[in-house]
């Protein structure tokens, strides 16, 4: 008698008893086949998986309740089902709420077409991938684990989320905030450290005042109480010979990419409207800071990001797409390209004619001034990573200093309690190991 083919669909990031209790269950009603989700699959739900497809097809692959692995390139399995057919799919129970109540309802009526069954056995209570996963975070998050993440996110997320973090307690509100949004989670997936704000948070100017050495210890405290990817802003990089210091002391906090600007002289911030003296470096040289930094970096995950400054300037289109062509040549791992202008129009002239090349390469956006745009839209253009720069510095200057008048003005704070956050959730927000 012919064996019965029998379906699980798995992310088996991290494999526990609970997997194997389905695992046995399917491998008593025929031969499993297993459709492993990739890991854009997941990304599209929640988080990236630990382990990448390939170790987690090698996995289950060797597990004995498993005929064969297959590809689930999305969250529904009606695609895959039609091309195997399965006499029955098997799936724990608990998805009969949630973001997969949909796709179950898919799977039953993909399923009438051959007249097959959905075994649904009792979900296994308090175990999951993402629990031990942020366990495994916690215990684990070593730099070099850190280095390779952000690398990963971009080639797995339409888009990655990178919000600017100025001290540890913004660094643990972006490590810990979740929005659900028709029942999926969202989240940021890292940090962005800014010259622009961590020069304003000690009082000093954004140009470059404050050097190198202080920025790696100030970023230092937040590495130590997150595990999320930090990307650096590393100005115009300074002089060719000191980068190779200034990337070894990125790697070992940590950190997964650096950002370099190609203007030189006296920095001066890109959003000021008068750049009448902003002088761009000349492409060639600019491009041994790239070439320097590829060839001094330990991990080849540590990501070089080369950030255009032609539109800033006022030299234009043909000029930023010939410096990415260069850029890109001499190594760098994805284009920033830069713009004052309040709509995207002008970084998506960029993309579209960019796109075309032969030496794409992803591109980074930081919607400062043109910050109507959707992040839908980016994608649509080419667009991996944005970077909301400067948001958490702005949204509390302006809180604190409410908060300071109406002290002054009460001469009490009473008057501000129900408007500030409790002393007790800042205490619990600390970990107490």
């Amino acid at each position: 008698m012919k064996k019965k083919i029998v379906y699980v669909g798995l992310s088996a990031d991290i494999l526990h008893k609970g997997h194997i209790n389905i695992l046995k269950t399917a491998s008593k009603l025929g031969k499993v086949t297993v459709g492993l989700l990739t890991d854009e699959a997941i990304a599209s739900y929640k988080n990236i998986p630990y382990l990448n497809f390939e170790q987690r097809r090698i996995i289950l692959q060797n597990i004995k309740f498993v005929e064969k692995v297959i590809p689930q390139k999305t969250l529904d399995y009606v695609q895959n089902l039609k091309i195997v057919k399965p006499d029955f799919v098997v799936h724990g129970d608990d998805w009969k709420k949630g973001i997969q109540k949909k796709t179950r309802a898919r799977v039953i009526k993909a399923l009438r077409a051959w007249s097959g069954k959905l075994i649904e056995p009792k979900y296994t209570k308090n175990i999951s991938s993402t629990i031990i996963k942020n366990k495994i975070l916690e215990l684990t998050s070593t730099p070099q684990n850190r280095v390779s993440r952000l690398k990963r996110l971009m080639e797995t997320k339409n888009i990655v989320r990178i919000l600017e973090s100025h001290n540890s307690l913004t660094g643990l509100i972006i490590e810990n905030l979740k929005v659900k949004k028709k029942s999926i989670d969202l989240e940021f997936d890292g940090m962005w450290s800014s010259s622009l704000t961590d020069s304003a948070t000690k009082g000093k100017p954004d140009n470059s005042s404050v050097d190198f050495s202080s920025r790696v210890s100030s970023l230092n405290d937040m590495m130590d109480v997150t595990t999320k990817p930090l990307v650096f802003d590393a100005d115009n990089g300074g002089q060719l010979e000191h980068l190779p210091f200034l990337v070894r002391s990125l790697e070992r906090s940590g950190v997964s990419a650096i950002i370099m600007e190609d203007k030189i002289g006296l920095k001066k911030n890109s959003l000021f409207k008068n750049q009448k003296n902003t002088k761009q470096d000349k492409p060639e040289i600019f491009s041994k800071k790239i070439k320097k930094i590829c060839k001094t970096r330990r991990s080849k995950d540590f990501m070089v990001i080369a950030r255009i400054e032609s539109f800033i300037v006022g030299k234009g289109l043909n000029d930023a797409l010939k410096r990415a062509e260069t850029y890109s040549k001499a190594g760098a791992d994805a284009i920033l390209i830069h713009s004052k202008e309040n709509t995207p129009n002008e970084i998506f002239s960029f993309s579209k004619k960019f796109k075309k090349s032969k030496n794409f390469i992803p591109l980074v956006s930081v919607p400062s001034t043109y910050s109507k745009v959707y992040e839908k839209d980016l994608i649509k253009n080419g667009f991996k990573l944005v970077i909301y720069a400067n948001q958490l510095l702005r949204a509390a200057y302006p809180a604190m200093e409410f908060a300071a008048t109406k002290i002054l003005e009460n001469g009490r704070s009473f008057e501000i309690e129900n408007k500030i956050i409790p002393i007790k959730k800042i205490i619990n927000l600390i970990q107490n190991d």
